[in-house]
């Protein structure tokens, strides 16, 4: 399915707010139907101090006060992948506020390689079962007035969407900044050329189309940013603008891939988000504890 085949609606334009977290470069947003109180939030944070072993809720807190200062009535949390960079704090949310807990429907993929990866036993079920909606390519809901859409994004992950809403487009990892250029595409069930593909897809939404990322890591000392458009990426990506040939893209991502360290958070991030943001259960003490793989990622 190409960005043509989907519902594209640029007279709708939410309101976005944007929450830097500076520890992880994770940008988490709440998006607001203009018409109503309807919110949803995308890729929340959940604080992890992880040399003491310490969550905490710092972040979130600050998106729960903005949406109970704003009267705003919480209807999806989401996910536009499993990170590998920061935990989720959507549960936390949702306890708190509400709402439904979307992914796209490949986490079941994510599931099975890492629930092999941390030896995780029968009990952790790898059907998804922990969220509660698994948008396929093209899937729709609603926030308040306003319908969204999911464009699946696969390469970065194999559980990558880029949820549209209205005028505004969420790309989570599949794209940066256009000199940050593009994510990685090594990560098990990865993939350079299929991250080409996915990017296509979001570059063939109307140029005017605000596209905001999950990440910035202010390449060459500029500011934090996290909006650009179609327009600017087709234009200046590093990675993919100007017509950048899938070959010529392919060639640079995977030798850019070969020299990258590991995320710092991975280990704990992986086993986390792969449960929705839950915590690994507690043992017969009452203790929680995250596994360390040992040459296995």
């Amino acid at each position: 399915m190409t960005s043509s085949n989907y519902p594209v609606d640029m007279s709708v334009q939410p309101d976005v707010k944007a929450f830097f977290d500076p520890a992880t470069n994770t940008i988490s947003y709440v998006v607001k139907d203009p018409a109503s109180n309807a919110c949803a939030v995308v890729d929340s944070v959940m604080d992890i101090d992880y040399a003491a072993g310490r969550i905490t809720y710092d972040h979130a807190d600050e998106i729960i006060d903005h949406i109970k200062a704003n009267n705003l009535k919480l209807e999806w949390l989401i996910e536009t992948h499993v990170h590998a960079d920061h935990l989720s704090a959507a549960p936390y949310i949702q306890q708190k506020l509400g709402g439904k807990l979307g992914i796209g429907s490949r986490i079941t993929v994510v599931q099975e390689t890492f629930g092999k990866v941390f030896n995780e036993g029968t009990e952790f079920q790898r059907d998804g079962s922990q969220f509660d909606r698994l948008f396929e390519d093209g899937d729709t809901y609603q926030i308040g007035n306003m319908t969204a859409y999911a464009i699946y994004s696969p390469g970065h992950t194999p559980a990558c969407m880029v949820h549209v809403i209205g005028s505004a487009a969420f790309v989570g990892d599949t794209l940066f900044m256009p000199d940050g250029g593009s994510a990685r595409a090594d990560f098990p069930g990865g993939d350079a050329a299929t991250l080409y593909d996915s990017i296509q897809k979001v570059l063939a939404l109307p140029d005017e189309m605000r596209l905001f990322m999950c990440h910035d890591y202010g390449p060459n000392g500029r500011d934090i940013q996290w909006e650009t458009t179609v327009g600017a990426e087709k234009a200046h990506n590093i990675h993919v603008g100007n017509g950048k040939t899938r070959e010529e893209f392919v060639k640079f991502r995977t030798e850019r891939d070969a020299q990258l360290d590991m995320p710092k958070l991975i280990i704990p991030s992986l086993q986390v988000n792969m449960r929705a943001g839950k915590l690994p259960p507690a043992d017969d003490s009452g203790k929680t504890f995250l596994k360390v793989p040992v040459n296995a990622l």
